[in-house]
């Protein structure tokens, strides 16, 4: 559990200690908002693309292999960013060092995967929404510090060495071996049959809608807090801690409850509080005349609140999807991960389009109801997968 969540946090925190400077960097490069933004859609996509190959490299030689190779990627790439002056080398080391950190990101909970199931999976991946919580919140307090009273490289700096601690860590933990190797028709036919399922399907597109909701949120929010209401870098840091507080709780929430409440029920839950922050946040947009402080305030307390909901709707959309599957875990994992992570990827391309508030507020409305319906289909779905798959190994 610690190395993984080490693993988790260092992948959230390449997001995190990055954005308050992204106003910066753009200054820096002599790029425009879009194209900066770029640099945040390029680390989501780069981190979704190969997740299924790292799942299956995982299964074949074991996790040690693989994840080493996914650190040493995201160590290196960490390291060359903060030489690099090109803003297209930028683009391209951010997609590199997305695919290191999604790799050792869906490793991480492979690992988590290989020993729990159903509602304790729920449970121990709440545990590691809590390193995403130090991410999150800590990584974007501590960012607004780097950018206020250093550069914006020593971000990347400390990422290397988040990286290269982690590395250390996997020779201290015992790890199985690989599987017999399986033919890529083979892991296609696998991958197929688990997405047709679903019990499988629905609960982890509905843990994509909310994960695409927060990345787009945290692509918008540098500009927003310190282009439209005037924040500095460090206050807009700041606010990092507010939003891990607000994570914390939900993951509390998951952890204490999902034993008597159900991973179906908590899941519907935290995508109703996402669809009502979404749809609030259009109210926000749309109200004319609306002081400044009054409008800063609403807008930090509904990015909380979205913050809650999909820290109660992750954890327990992905246990429901990859507990019904009882064998291929790796799979199911690695394919779960793809699909979040490429929703948040089109989520985060599109952020980098969206300037008007108004737009990328309706689009995260739109994502928490997608949420909510694909719950609402996943809830009675994911009850009869297990119970069946359950009835047919008692036979």
């Amino acid at each position: 559990m610690a190395l993984s969540c080490l693993l988790v946090f260092m992948a959230q925190m390449a997001t995190t200690i990055y954005l308050p400077s992204l106003p910066i960097v753009a200054h820096d490069f002599g790029m425009s908002r879009s194209y900066a933004a770029l640099s945040i859609s390029a680390f989501v996509i780069g981190a979704a693309a190969p997740v299924v190959l790292w799942g299956v490299a995982a299964d074949r030689y074991g996790r040690r292999g693989p994840l080493l190779a996914s650190l040493a990627l995201f160590v290196l790439t960490s390291a060359a960013i903060t030489l690099n002056r090109s803003p297209e080398v930028l683009l391209v080391l951010r997609a590199l060092q997305g695919i290191g950190a999604g790799g050792a990101a869906i490793i991480a909970r492979i690992l988590v995967r290989d020993r729990w199931n159903g509602d304790e999976l729920a449970r121990r991946l709440s545990v590691l929404s809590i390193a995403f919580i130090t991410a999150m919140g800590g990584g974007q307090f501590l960012g607004g510090l780097i950018g206020r009273y250093s550069h914006w490289e020593a971000g990347f700096v400390v990422l290397a060495t988040v990286g290269t601690v982690a590395a250390a860590l996997t020779f201290t933990v015992p790890f199985g071996t690989g599987r017999a190797v399986q033919r890529p028709s083979e892991v296609l036919r696998i991958c197929l049959a688990i997405s047709r399922q679903p019990a499988f399907l629905l609960p982890a597109l509905a843990g994509g809608a909310g994960f695409a909701t927060i990345v787009m949120l945290q692509e918008v929010s540098p500009f927003v807090f310190q282009q439209h209401f005037g924040l500095a870098t460090d206050q807009y840091g700041s606010l990092g801690l507010l939003l891990g507080l607000a994570y914390f709780a939900g993951a509390m929430a998951v952890n204490r409850l999902v034993a008597r409440a159900g991973s179906g029920r908590l899941m519907t839950a935290g995508s109703l509080v996402m669809t009502a922050t979404g749809v609030l946040m259009i109210v926000l947009w749309s109200v004319p005349g609306l002081p400044e402080t009054g409008a800063l305030v609403a807008f930090v307390a509904l990015y909380c609140v979205t913050t809650f909901g999909q820290s109660v709707l992750f954890p327990n959309s992905m246990a429901t999807a990859v507990s019904s599957q009882h064998s291929h875990g790796a799979y199911a994992v690695s394919l779960c991960g793809f699909l979040q992570q490429s929703m948040a990827g089109v989520a985060a391309a599109s952020a980098a389009l969206l300037h008007a508030d108004l737009a990328w507020a309706s689009v995260a409305a739109a994502l928490g109801v997608a949420a909510w319906l694909m719950t609402r289909i996943a809830v009675p779905a994911a009850a009869d997968g297990p119970a069946s798959a359950a009835s047919t190994e008692g036979k």
